[in-house]
C-alpha cells in the first residue's frame, strides 16, 4: 500500500476516539503539550502522509519506494500510533498492553514506539485494514 492509500484509510476514522488522549497525557506528548501543531491525532497522521511525497515539515528523503509499511516503522509518536489502533477497534486488552508497553519503555520516542510496534507490528495492523 502505498502512503497515499494509507492516509485516505487514515481518513475514513473516527478521530476521537476515547484512550488516546490518556496516553497523552501520561507521556506529556501530543494535543496541548510543546510545539503540536494538531488537534488530534488522527490530524497529525494526515498532515504528516500529506507531505510524504516530499521532505514535509519533518526533512524526509525523497525515496518513492516506501510504502504504508514504512511509514507505519518510522512513526516517532507512540501516541499516534495508539490512535491508529484504537481508531481501526483493536481489543481493549491488546490497547492496554500496548499502553503498558510504551508507559514501561525508555523516555525516548523511538523507545516508546518500539515498544508499542512489539504489540501491534504492521502485519496486524495491515490485517485490519
Amino acid at each position: 500500500m502505498r502512503p497515499r492509500a494509507f492516509r485516505r484509510r487514515i481518513a475514513r476514522l473516527e478521530a476521537d476516539t476515547p484512550r488516546y488522549r490518556a496516553l497523552e497525557v501520561a507521556l506529556g506528548e501530543g494535543v496541548g503539550f510543546g510545539q503540536a501543531w494538531y488537534s488530534s491525532q488522527k490530524e497529525h497522521w494526515l498532515g504528516w502522509l500529506a507531505e510524504y511525497d516530499g521532505q514535509g515539515a519533518y526533512g524526509r528523503k525523497i525515496d518513492p519506494s516506501r510504502d504504508a509499511r514504512f511509514v507505519y516503522n518510522h512513526i516517532q509518536c507512540a501516541p499516534m500510533l495508539f490512535w491508529r489502533a484504537e481508531a481501526l477497534g483493536f481489543p481493549d486488552d491488546v490497547l492496554d498492553d500496548a499502553f503498558a508497553a510504551v508507559i514501561a519503555a525508555p523516555k525516548r520516542n523511538a523507545s516508546q514506539c518500539a515498544a508499542f510496534r512489539r504489540v501491534l507490528p504492521w502485519d496486524r495492523i495491515d490485517a485490519v485494514l
